[in-house]
C-alpha cells in the first residue's frame, strides 16, 4: 500500500540494508522527523509589523509637515510685521496687523 507524499515534503528514505534487515527480522522501522515549522507567528507578525511601520511613518510625515507649515507661517508673520504695508499703484496691502490699536 503506497501513501501519497504530502506536497512540499520529501518521502523519508532509509538505507537499503536497514530496510532489508527490518523486513527479515520483523523489526519496526521508526522515522523521526524534526518538525521546525514554528513560523506561524512569523506569518502573522510580519504583515502587522509592516502595517505598523507604515502607520508610524505616515504619522511622522504628518508631524513633519505640520512643523514645516508652522515654521513657514511664523516666518511669514515675522517678515510681514517687519515690512509694514506694501503698496503697488495706489493700492496698499497691510500684511499683518499692528500691535497699536
Amino acid at each position: 500500500m503506497s501513501q501519497p507524499t504530502p506536497p512540499g515534503q520529501m518521502a523519508p528514505h532509509i538505507p537499503a540494508d536497514l530496510y532489508q534487515r527490518a523486513q527479515a527480522t520483523g523489526q519496526p522501522v521508526v522515522f523521526v522527523i524534526n518538525d521546525t515549522t514554528h513560523d506561524t507567528w512569523r506569518k502573522v507578525l510580519i504583515p502587522f509589523a509592516i502595517a505598523g511601520a507604515t502607520v508610524a511613518g505616515g504619522w511622522g510625515l504628518v508631524a513633519a509637515l505640520c512643523f514645516l507649515m508652522d515654521a513657514a507661517v511664523h516666518t511669514f508673520t515675522v517678515i510681514a510685521g517687519a515690512a509694514g504695508p506694501i503698496g503697488v499703484g495706489g493700492i496698499t496691502l497691510k500684511l499683518a496687523r499692528s500691535n497699536d490699536h
